[in-house]
């Protein structure tokens, strides 16, 4: 399957966190191909901790949900504690690995939104994406990440 993940953090080595966090995410997959690094203001929270982030494409015979567990116990393993504070709101973060899209699935279940329900609002998940698959298309949609990217912020590809 055609995962499409984004890998952020904002605290402590920000690019050794995404380094380990590819590292961990592409071990005993198909291949794999990332996108340029994106630096970016947090998203739906206040912290003076910018973010890195940067695009995965990973080609792997995992099933989604079991995707979803393999990410979860590498954010842990990695040292990320809980991505929201008692209140549920964003916190500063390690490492905060989502699932972008996965092809061209469509999947809401309880536990996994697929495409990622806030993809289309975030530049910072639509650059990497434009970059590792410029042709992809959101199956709900039929919009490309240029394009939802334009529409967020013309001028911005």
């Amino acid at each position: 399957m055609d995962y499409y993940l984004n890998i952020g953090s904002n605290i402590g080595d920000r690019r050794d966190n995404l380094y380990r966090a590819v590292v961990a995410l592409t071990a005993g997959t198909g291949g794999s191909v990332t996108s340029r690094v994106v630096e970016s203001e947090p998203w739906g929270f206040e912290s003076e901790n910018r973010f890195m982030n940067i695009g995965l494409w990973l080609d792997s015979d995992l099933e989604p949900q079991a995707m979803l567990e393999r990410i979860h116990a590498i954010e842990r393993r990695l040292g990320s504690g809980a991505h929201r504070d008692a209140g549920g709101h964003y916190i500063d973060r390690l490492v905060d690995i989502d699932i972008m899209a996965i092809g061209d699935l469509i999947i809401d279940s309880p536990t996994l939104q697929v495409p990622h329900p806030h993809l289309a609002e975030r530049d910072f998940f639509l650059i990497p994406m434009m970059q590792l698959a410029p042709c992809w298309q959101h199956p709900v949609t039929g919009l490309t990440a240029a394009a939802m990217l334009h529409a967020l912020s013309p001028g911005k590809q």
